[in-house]
């Protein structure tokens, strides 16, 4: 596995955003991950390549909270973080775009979008999701990444392409 990494030209080196450090994963009879270090400075794009089972996925996994590490460290913003989930990792701005898509079919885009992560309204009794709110975001984040799809469409009518925006518009969102 290689990672290959795109930085702005800067005078002075800005802060790390993330930085994995020796980071080690093992499964029964093979190690995914052997000390992997991987520095990400805001504002940057980098791209990790490698053969299937290289361990891109593992690596990911790890750094968005969905497994833990066997060794190593994780620091984000200058902090050591061990994530227990996902939502830790939302939590401090980690998003992952999955490479199979996590979408609900029978959902719309709005819907898809915003399941378990919605804006409330509060009621005495119970609360509603603020949809209007939420669209007005939506489309706001379509515009602004050039990743417009109707909210109200089906997420089954839709093609891999469209799909794939409502992925990275989950992660903005």
């Amino acid at each position: 596995m290689s990672a290959v990494a795109s930085t702005p030209p800067t005078t002075e080196a800005p802060a790390l955003a993330v930085r994995l450090e020796g980071i080690l994963k093992r499964f029964p009879g093979v190690v995914a991950n052997r000390d992997v270090n991987l520095s990400v400075r805001p504002g940057t794009i980098h791209a990790i390549v490698g053969e299937n089972g290289a361990g891109k996925s593992t690596l990911m996994k790890i750094l968005y909270g969905m497994q833990k590490p066997d060794g190593g460290t994780i620091t984000v913003e200058g902090r050591e973080i061990s994530f227990k989930n996902p939502n830790e990792a939302i939590e401090v701005g980690i998003g992952m775009v999955h490479q199979h898509f996590m979408l609900a079919d029978n959902l719309s885009v709005l819907e898809n979008i915003i399941l378990g992560y919605e804006p409330r309204k509060p009621f005495p009794f119970w609360f509603q999701v603020d949809t209007r709110k939420a669209r007005e975001r939506i489309e706001e984040l379509g515009r602004a990444y050039g990743l417009s799809v109707d909210p109200d469409e089906l997420v089954e009518t839709l093609g891999v392409g469209e799909r794939q925006r409502v992925e990275i518009l989950k992660v903005l969102y």
